[in-house]
């Protein structure tokens, strides 16, 4: 929650950026999104604008900021959709109130269950698979199984991860309280802290550490990865899909829901049915994100260098949310930092 002084100075700042609806004519239909996702969504609601004729106005800023700014402005929020990273941060608007239930067809037809709100709060539209990286110099992949391997000693002094204030790392914990149980957790994170890993402050930062030759071993988002091969297709890190033998890799989501006070819900629910379907491709394609949409193809880096046929952990996005208090406390409990 940030305080009110500083909420005064956002809503100052912040301004709405509009992208005109293309084509023959210009339209009085607008539909605006805030949003906490920032991998080049400016191409993707132009090219919703030049299909529809759908003007978007957009105003990116950080999760908190914008939800702490739709509940400022209450019943006069200009927000249609908010848009954001992390089932985690997700199922907080939610459980603040910020959504309405969506019935539409087009998404529930486009998006698996797991991937979306129980209640239609909100859906998955882009997949984020958390996965193990290597330094193929220094790690065989029949060394790699699973998260929960990395708890084990032959790993001391190899190992590099996010910090604990990162929601891609808390919904990861969620993901083991889930699986395991809290206690069961607990156990694995302190057999991580046990191994010396080596706690670092960006995906990124971890990957060329592992480069490097700092650790041999890491946890990040897939995309990451995938974004540095696309710079340097020779970039000395390999990926592994965890867990291949039980549950599979965890994943998770970026994506969308319409506001409750939205002044615009059908443009709104026409934005998100959108972004499924038809613009599935350009969401995800900016930020080497894997489809929601099972009937969408990734793009063609992803499929060159990591393949589409890995095993996905089935949990519903949703409980990560759900559990991100415990995963805070497992961390704090095991001295995970």
């Amino acid at each position: 929650m940030i305080g009110k002084t500083r909420l005064a100075a956002v809503l100052i700042v912040l301004a709405l950026t509009t992208l005109a609806a293309c084509g023959s004519g210009s339209s009085e239909e607008t539909v605006r999104v805030y949003s906490g996702r920032h991998y080049g969504e400016e191409e993707t609601f132009k090219k919703f604008s030049a299909e529809t004729g759908i003007s978007v106005e957009f105003l990116f800023g950080s999760d908190a900021e914008l939800r702490e700014r739709i509940d400022a402005e209450g019943e006069n929020t200009q927000a249609d959709v908010y848009m954001t990273v992390d089932a985690g941060n997700l199922y907080l608007a939610a459980e603040e109130g910020i959504f309405q239930p969506l019935d539409s067809q087009v998404l529930d037809d486009a998006i698996p269950e797991n991937y979306r709100d129980p209640d239609n709060l909100w859906f998955g539209l882009g997949v984020r698979a958390r996965t193990i990286v290597y330094n193929p110099d220094k790690v065989k992949p029949e060394d790699l199984s699973t998260y929960e391997d990395l708890a084990d000693p032959k790993w001391k002094d190899r190992l590099c991860m996010r910090d604990s204030s990162n929601v891609y790392t808390q919904s990861m914990v969620a993901s083991l309280i889930s699986h395991h149980g809290y206690e069961g957790a607990v156990k694995i994170l302190e057999g991580w802290v046990a191994n010396d890993t080596e706690i670092l402050g960006s995906d990124i930062l971890v990957l060329r550490t592992i480069e490097k030759g700092g650790c041999d071993v890491g946890l990040t988002n897939h995309y990451y990865l995938a974004r540095l091969l696309e710079d340097d297709p020779a970039f000395g890190v390999k990926l592994f899909w965890a867990n291949p033998l039980d549950r599979g890799v965890h994943t998770n989501v970026s994506g969308a829901g319409v506001v409750k006070n939205s002044d615009n819900p059908d443009l709104a629910r026409r934005l998100l049915e959108w972004l499924a379907t038809d613009g599935q491709t350009s969401f995800v394609s900016g930020n080497h994100e894997y489809p929601a949409n099972p009937g969408v193809e990734p793009d063609a880096l992803l499929l060159d260098n990591f393949g589409n046929d890995f095993k996905r952990d089935p949990l519903g996005a949703a409980e990560y949310g759900s559990l991100n208090a415990q995963a805070i406390r497992a961390m704090d409990e095991a001295g995970y930092e």
